[in-house]
């Protein structure tokens, strides 16, 4: 009778209610409830908004009640004759600002962790962050202060240095570098905040164990940084080709300041879009175009995905 007593007491004792784990789990799911309300609401439900894209749509009959019309509204892309040059435009101006980012990113996530002074670092941040708070409309200025004929701070550079004033508005060979040299001048920032998060969380024994081998500088960084930093380049890249086919409005259309001239470099589907837009207020055209840009960035992301899967499988998105 004893021994069973005895059995009896070492038996643990059950715990009630959640478990540790299980209340964990439990806040992070609260904590995802506003994101996923914000996702629900601004990105799937609107998408049953598509079919207006294949519908000839009356304000009067609503999405619903106006009639079928297939395929008829993404001829105003694709039959016009600009249409080669304003998907070349877009890829092209896509694919560069990708590569160039990234390139330019690393850089500087390599270059602060290098500083060791960390009030140098937040200095720096403050600096290369701020542009991505900066309107297109005023970073549209700006290009005006620098490339007016008359008055432009590079027109007067080379006016004293004994050159002839050029015309910036109305020469698009220019244009192929200013565009780029604009788009990674905002977004180079946030794009290094998280290159240089990802070597931060990189472990200080790796570093010293390489310094004890005789690494130098350009060692660790070849050898340890760059390759640790490649599963996040390439997930950041495979994010941003997803809107290869959407380029960036503000900076095609305030920064060349709309300008006619320079359509052949500066005009992509986006500025085409709001100009038909806005001339024929056409909304079905600019939904079909708008669905193009969509399908063509998920072909796209699911491509990219699978070939860095078949190689590089722990870097792939899914």
């Amino acid at each position: 009778m004893a021994k069973t007593n005895l059995t009896v007491q070492n038996k643990p004792a059950k715990k009630k209610g959640l478990s540790l784990n299980a209340r964990k789990s439990l806040q992070l799911g609260v904590l995802t409830i506003p994101g996923v309300i914000w996702f629900l609401v601004f990105s799937y439900i609107p998408m049953a908004g598509a079919v207006i894209a294949f519908k000839d749509y009356k304000p009067k009959r609503g999405i619903w009640g106006s009639e079928w019309v297939g395929f008829d509204n993404f001829e105003f892309l694709f039959s016009s004759n600009d249409a080669g040059r304003l998907v070349f435009n877009t890829v092209f101006h896509n694919f560069i600002s990708i590569f160039l980012v990234a390139f330019v990113a690393v850089a500087i996530a390599v270059f602060m962790d290098l500083v060791d002074k960390r009030i140098y670092v937040k200095t720096y941040q403050t600096m290369l962050f701020l542009p991505r708070f900066i309107s297109w409309v005023v970073v549209g200025f700006i290009g005006t202060i620098l490339f007016h004929y008359e008055h432009g701070i590079l027109n007067q550079v080379v006016a004293f240095f004994g050159g002839e004033a050029v015309s910036w508005y109305l020469t698009p060979k220019y244009w192929w570098f200013i565009i780029p040299a604009f788009g990674v001048w905002k977004t180079m920032g946030y794009t290094s905040l998280v290159y240089y998060g990802t070597i931060m969380g990189i472990d200080t024994q790796i570093f010293e164990s390489a310094e004890i081998d005789g690494a130098n500088t350009w060692g660790k960084i070849r050898h340890i940084t760059l390759p640790l930093l490649r599963p996040t380049i390439i997930i950041m890249s495979l994010m941003s080709v997803g809107s290869i086919m959407r380029a960036d409005f503000g900076l095609f259309y305030y920064v060349p300041n709309n300008s006619g001239s320079l359509y052949s470099v500066t005009d992509v589907l986006d500025t085409y879009i709001f100009r038909a837009l806005r001339g024929a207020g056409d909304m079905t055209s600019s939904a079909a175009a708008g669905l193009f840009q969509s399908v063509v960035g998920l072909i796209m992301v699911v491509t990219c995905n699978t070939i860095v899967k078949k190689f590089e499988s722990e870097s792939a998105l899914f």
